[in-house]
């Protein structure tokens, strides 16, 4: 009636495989938070979405960027796709910008598309990016040695 048995009580611990830094991480289904009542000094980088309602003292590098309408980013804002509601003091470079009617931008904003809603504040210059990635850093020509 009562046997023992050759399997362990407890099924054996499975090793998890490591993430390997090489290959890009799987996109996350949901956007990294910035909560209302969080502040932030320092740099921000995601290789996914942001949604960011809180305050950012510093520079801002993500694939999607949401600037919430109570949100306040003091620093460069870089990305894909952005769309601000909130407000910005500083550069904003993406190859999809939206100034949502809520928006204030006190910057240049470098885009290869740029929609701006009828009551949004935008206080800087434009440029219209020529290359793919506008959110990328801009490489320097050095004149040549003659």
């Amino acid at each position: 009636m009562f046997s023992k048995d050759s399997k362990p009580a407890t099924p054996a611990p499975t090793a998890t495989p490591a993430a390997d830094p090489s290959r890009p991480a799987a996109r996350s289904p949901a956007p990294s938070l910035i909560s209302r009542d969080l502040t932030i000094k320092g740099d921000l980088t995601c290789s996914g979405d942001i949604q960011i309602d809180g305050i950012v003292e510093g520079d801002v590098h993500s694939r999607s960027i949401t600037v919430g309408e109570g949100a306040e980013i003091r620093g460069t804002v870089a990305g894909d796709d952005i769309r601000v509601c909130g407000s910005v003091n500083g550069e904003v470079k993406g190859n999809s910008v939206v100034l949502a009617k809520t928006a204030k931008v006190i910057g240049n904003v470098l885009h290869q598309v740029l929609a701006i809603e009828p009551g949004a504040f935008f206080e800087g210059q434009c440029r219209r990016s020529d290359s793919q990635r506008a959110a990328a850093p801009a490489k320097t020509a050095r004149p040549a040695a003659g």
